[in-house]
């Protein structure tokens, strides 16, 4: 539970960061806990993250400002191992240089600052340009997949399917992505096959045409018609046959 003064400083922190967003990053607390905070870097232009979208967390002491965070980037980057505690100067590995006047924009810009640079640390991790790439491609579907994340961040759970392609086109992912069934079922959905498509246009005329007021006028007077004609048919057999009958008829 967060003590009064921590209380205080991080609202505040909120309604600047909320005012005036560092680059690439957007951060906010769990309404249920201000300790808690989840961020999402966006990668930069001109770097191997350029386009991707790296989710994490970071879990404040009770005692902040006069402690530091601890630090995590949950969205596998090829940079950090996902999930795992960072060593960084603001974080928790390293109390003692922990400056109390530094903010929570400070420390976001400190661990983007880290991640495009390649000094290494307790949680980072060595890999390509292009395996970077890979996983900024990635990122987006991966982040959907998190439940956590669809929770902190429902806005940024849609797909956007022209990236998508971009990057199978660009060999950064499969061209058909791996994913769940519900995914699956809304990309299938969104872009139907030309049949299908055919198919429902032809069912909709039809029923639109069942429905207009003259095709209901000429249905029923063809009803009619036909009621008619059995009633006309009718009276005539009777007559003809009351003729045969009294023709027949022997006389007195």
């Amino acid at each position: 539970m967060a003590t009064k003064g921590a209380y205080k400083r991080l609202t505040k922190e909120y309604m600047a960061i909320q005012k005036n967003p560092p680059p690439y990053i957007t951060a906010k607390p769990l309404e249920s806990n201000i300790l808690d905070w989840h961020y999402v870097i966006t990668g930069p232009p001109d770097t191997p993250y350029e386009g991707g979208e790296y989710y994490g967390r970071i879990t404040f002491p009770a005692e902040y400002p006069f402690k530091p965070p601890s630090i995590r980037m949950i969205t596998p980057s090829g940079r950090f191992q996902p999930d795992t505690r960072l060593c960084l100067s603001m974080s928790d590995f390293h109390p003692s240089s922990w400056n109390p006047s530094w903010s929570i924009s400070t420390i976001l810009n400190g661990l983007l600052s880290f991640m495009v640079g390649d000094e290494s640390t307790t949680g980072s991790i060595k890999t390509s340009v292009h395996e970077k790439k890979m996983y900024a491609a990635r990122s987006h579907l991966w982040n959907v997949k998190n439940q956590k994340f669809r929770e902190v961040y429902p806005e940024l759970c849609k797909i956007n399917y022209n990236q998508v392609k971009a990057a199978a086109d660009n060999g950064l992912i499969k061209r058909i992505p791996v994913g769940n069934n519900e995914t699956q079922q809304q990309h299938q959905g969104e872009q139907p096959d030309r049949q299908q498509h055919l198919q429902a246009q032809q069912t909709q005329q039809n029923a639109q045409q069942q429905k207009h007021p003259i095709t209901r006028t000429v249905s029923q007077g063809k009803r009619w018609v036909f009621v008619l004609v059995v009633f006309v048919y009718l009276i005539l057999s009777k007559l003809i046959a009351r003729s045969s009958s009294s023709a027949t008829a022997p006389s007195a």
